[in-house]
This record gives structure tokens, sequence and C-alpha cells, in this order.
């Protein structure tokens, strides 16, 4: 085959390998998340108090997992980021727990006509050719449509990663913001047509 004219990583994340966090595991991971909700700055705005949080699929990049939440408050806010973690190896106890956590008040319940409800969190920086520079995003959402079985990440004309629902949920890690191309996220039905698209930076279009 001939050299790729637009080298750039792809699946560069292994797929979910376990379910979603359930029981005492859910618990501690909660405890980190809702420790860094704790800490945020919010201004003048009153978050409320937080209600469950919902987990999503893991993804592991660069020998750390990720497992993103969401949770909403009692003012209307939603809470959003991660708790990470490193293993010594397969099947060893989760260590150098990191937790990242953030606030919006746009939510899928206030926006009726959305189709995916995306979050998403810079984790890593790349370079590429010419001292070209660009993120790797961890992105997570829900279908709101129930036709769908999976979700890619797409930058410009290239497929960088996809991920099948669990639960209605996913999660993706992608190169983003790089050569003028900014990352979209499709859903797919069974049959291989798109069922919804949406990008990060949908508001700014």
């Amino acid at each position: 085959m001939p050299p790729d004219d637009r080298p750039i990583p792809r699946f560069v994340a292994e797929t979910p390998q376990e379910a979603l966090p359930y029981g005492r595991w859910a618990d501690a991971l909660a405890d980190r998340f809702l420790d860094e909700c704790r800490k945020l700055d919010t201004g003048a705005e009153e978050l409320g108090e937080p209600g469950q949080a919902v987990w999503f699929p893991d993804r592991t990049y660069a020998g750390r997992t990720y497992i993103p939440a969401t949770a909403p408050t009692s003012t209307g806010f939603e809470l959003f980021g991660y708790v990470s973690f490193t293993r010594e190896h397969e099947g060893a106890e989760a260590r150098d727990f990191l937790a990242v956590a953030d606030f919006t008040d746009e939510t899928a319940e206030a926006n009726p006509d959305w189709r995916l409800d995306l979050s998403d969190q810079e984790i890593a920086s790349w370079r590429g050719p010419q001292a070209r520079r660009a993120e790797i995003a961890l992105v997570w959402g829900v279908a709101l449509e129930h036709k769908g079985i999976v979700v890619t990440a797409e930058l410009g004309p290239t497929v960088t990663d996809q991920c099948a629902l669990i639960e209605n949920r996913f999660t993706l890690v992608s190169l983003d913001s790089y050569t003028g191309d900014y990352l979209e996220v499709k859903l797919w039905g069974s049959d291989g047509s798109e069922v919804a698209s949406e990008s990060l930076y949908a508001e700014d279009e």
C-alpha cells in the first residue's frame, strides 16, 4: 500500500474490558468523583446536592484506565468528569487514582431535541508532522435515539475510534482539533445507516 498522506493515530485506546461499575467498586469510584466535584469553583452558581453517579464504559489509553461519569444535581446542573487509575498488570488492584470534574447547565432534560448527549475532557496532547499539535479527547455520552448499536468518532474523513453501546452509553478516545478538523460523533444502526450525528463544537459552528 502507498504511504498514508495523513498519518494520524486511530483506535489508540483499548476497547471496554469490564462491565459498568456496580456495588462496592461503583461506590469507591463515586467517592473519588464526588470529592473532586466538591472542589469545583462554581462562582455564583449553586450546584445543589449531587444525585447518583452514572458510569460509562471504561477505556484504557497509555496504560491508564478512564471511567467517565455524570451526576445530576438538585438545582438542575450536571456534574461530569472521570476517575482514572493504573494497574500493575491485568487483574491487579487499581492504584494511582486521579479524578477530574466539571459542571454544566446544558443538560439533555433541558434540550429535548438532542439525539446524542455528549461530554468530553482532554486527557493528552499529540504532535504530528511539521510540529502540528492536536488533543487526545476522552468523549462519553448517551444515545438518546434508541435505534443505534455503535458510535464512532470521526476527524474529518477519518474514523478514529468506535464503541458499541452499553445500556445506550459509550466512551471514545480520539484525536481532536487537528489541521482544521474537529471531532464529530456519529451513531449507527444495525443496518449500517447513520442514526444521529453531533459535533463537540456545535455551538461554535
